[in-house]
């Protein structure tokens, strides 16, 4: 079994479990919630029946990631899933939104509450199954690396409290004849609105793209670094495509005496112990040659790092050549930056003389 395989098979037998799991709670939440006239039962049912469509998207998410790519969809069909679930975020929230003004109007009219004491057990019993699911979903997630199974784990945990308060809320009735069920059904639905605006923001900033894990980003440094031939690595940039589809390509700055032809196997052994690995899809890296005998290149380097730590201590410089008369390198400050880049090359250029020899070319660029 490819390790593809497998994540699918572990992802679609946790979407089928949580398929499962949610719709016999919706079901017998709604069923009580009606009976009983307890609102804020009606909304935590509301959010396991959000909770089923979340696992139906996860299995559809699974299947179609196994996709193969093709001439219109290059980068496979991974997407959809990140498009899915921001379509269910957005119903569980307006239909969140109409049970905030049912629970709302019930603070100032008071709604009957038949309750008894089988209540409070399917609340503990629902409760207890939610923890389970919570374990479940954990665990596999640790297993195939899944963002989504593992944000489903957390979500479970956050349904254990929105029942807990609807769970009180019976309590009482029960233990005072208080009937405080329009507020629990308040706080329930801005629990269940709050979770489905953060799904919302999620998936937006999935499909626009996130920044790759600081996990996966140090691992695959470490990969290429491992090298004793390499002597930098730059231009880190990971692409997603979906749960199971990412790309990543970079720059390594590669000791140029060892020949291309080295170079290349080298490459090549470092691209695929990062794919082996899981870490993403595919890689490309490219390769920069460096002279790391050439005294005057050391000598510029080493003074040009000085004098930007002191601009911006994650600021870098790569790719410095010396071609002719041309002194050529590229200048990478992180994204926060906010300086006046174009007057720091000027600064640069001044501060460590450098076009009293060379004609000096600086690519300036965030990353």
């Amino acid at each position: 079994m490819t390790e593809s395989e497998k994540r699918n098979r572990y992802g679609l037998s946790a979407g089928i479990f949580g398929v499962f799991c949610n719709l016999v709670l919706s079901v017998i939440k709604i069923i009580v919630g009606l009976t009983t006239g307890v609102v804020s039962i009606s909304a935590d049912a509301v959010n396991n029946l959000s909770d089923m469509f979340s696992s139906i998207v996860t299995i559809f998410g699974f299947k179609l990631s196994g996709k193969p790519a093709d001439k219109e969809h290059p980068y496979g069909h991974g997407r959809m899933e990140y498009v899915s679930g921001f379509i269910v975020s957005i119903s569980v929230i307006v239909i969140a939104i109409e049970l905030l003004k049912t629970s709302v109007d019930h603070i100032f009219h008071e709604n009957k509450m038949d309750v008894g004491i089988t209540t409070i057990f399917i609340l503990i019993c629902a409760i207890i199954l939610k923890f389970i699911m919570a374990y479940v979903y954990a665990k596999i997630s640790k297993i195939i690396s899944s963002r989504a199974l593992k944000a489903s784990a957390v979500d479970s945990i956050s349904d254990c409290i929105t029942t807990t308060v609807a769970l009180i809320s019976v309590i009482v009735k029960l233990a005072t004849g208080m009937n405080i069920d329009g507020y629990a059904g308040t706080i329930v639905s801005l629990l269940v609105i709050y979770s489905g605006i953060k799904s919302c923001i999620d998936t937006i900033n999935m499909l626009l793209g996130e920044a790759p894990s600081a996990e996966a980003v140090n691992r695959i440094k470490e990969i290429v670094l491992d090298d004793p031939h390499v002597c930098g690595v730059h231009d880190l940039r990971v692409h997603e495509y979906g749960p199971s589809c990412s790309f990543a390509s970079l720059h390594a700055e590669i000791d140029q005496s060892i020949g291309f032809f080295k170079a290349h196997e080298i490459i090549e052994g470092m691209e695929k112990r990062i794919v082996s690995e899981g870490i993403v899809s595919e890689v490309t890296i490219h390769m920069d040659p460096v002279d790391v005998d050439d005294k005057e290149i050391l000598s510029l380097k080493k003074g040009i790092k000085a004098y930007l730590r002191d601009v911006c201590e994650d600021a870098d410089v790569h790719d410095l050549h010396i071609i002719d008369d041309k002194l050529m390198f590229d200048i990478q400050f992180p994204y926060g930056y906010n300086g006046d880049m174009k007057r720091e090359e000027e600064k640069l250029i001044e501060a460590l003389k450098l076009d009293d020899k060379y004609e000096v070319i600086i690519h300036t660029e965030k990353g």
